[in-house]
């Protein structure tokens, strides 16, 4: 230490140049596997180590990948599905027109169904502070289908069928449960 002062006048030992091991990946690598993140959120690591090797000719261990994504700010997390068919335009138009409707004037029917075919990956990557989003095409099933009304005062009626909801059913339904619903009321 004695040596080390007098020689460099400080008693902390400065490393010049770089310390440690030199990393495999660089800067463009790193974009490239960001960009792909960004089009696809639910690649595995394996997937991305596969497109490292075809398309750049890095051969590296996926712990390194997975290590430089995190040092890039990308973490993994739960993806949020939204449909493909979604358009922000046509959603804003539709928020400003019913916006004229007083709440006890509305009413909401929705058919919902259980898909056991629609299937995908429930985890996904996305940068630190960002949802891990992924598009895709809802695919419906021919399980059981469930109508309903619903309005400020909670379900006023529903109906269940098998399979998709009929337009004959449909209006079978709107006439005698959800316009007899309303008379009542």
């Amino acid at each position: 230490m004695l040596e080390l002062w007098h020689s460099t006048g400080d008693v902390v030992r400065h490393m010049s140049g770089v310390c440690g091991w030199p990393r495999l990946l660089h800067f463009d690598d790193i974009d490239y596997l960001k960009c792909i993140i960004n089009a696809c959120p639910d690649w595995f690591l394996d997937e991305l180590l596969f497109l490292l090797k075809t398309n750049r000719f890095i051969f590296v261990n996926y712990i390194t990948v997975h290590r430089e994504l995190i040092r890039a700010g990308v973490s993994t997390k739960k993806l949020k599905k939204i449909a493909l068919e979604r358009n922000e335009n046509l959603w804003a138009d539709y928020i400003r027109h019913i916006s004229q409707y007083l709440p006890e004037q509305l009413g909401f029917l929705d058919e919902v169904s259980k898909d056991e075919r629609t299937s995908g990956r429930s985890r996904g990557r996305s940068r630190k502070g960002t949802r891990a989003v992924k598009k895709g095409v809802f695919v419906h099933g021919r399980c059981f289908s469930a109508e309903g009304l619903l309005t400020i005062d909670g379900m006023i009626s529903n109906m269940v069928v098998k399979g998709s909801m009929a337009r004959v059913q449909f209006l079978e339904y709107l006439e005698f449960q959800v316009v007899c619903a309303d008379e009542d009321a």
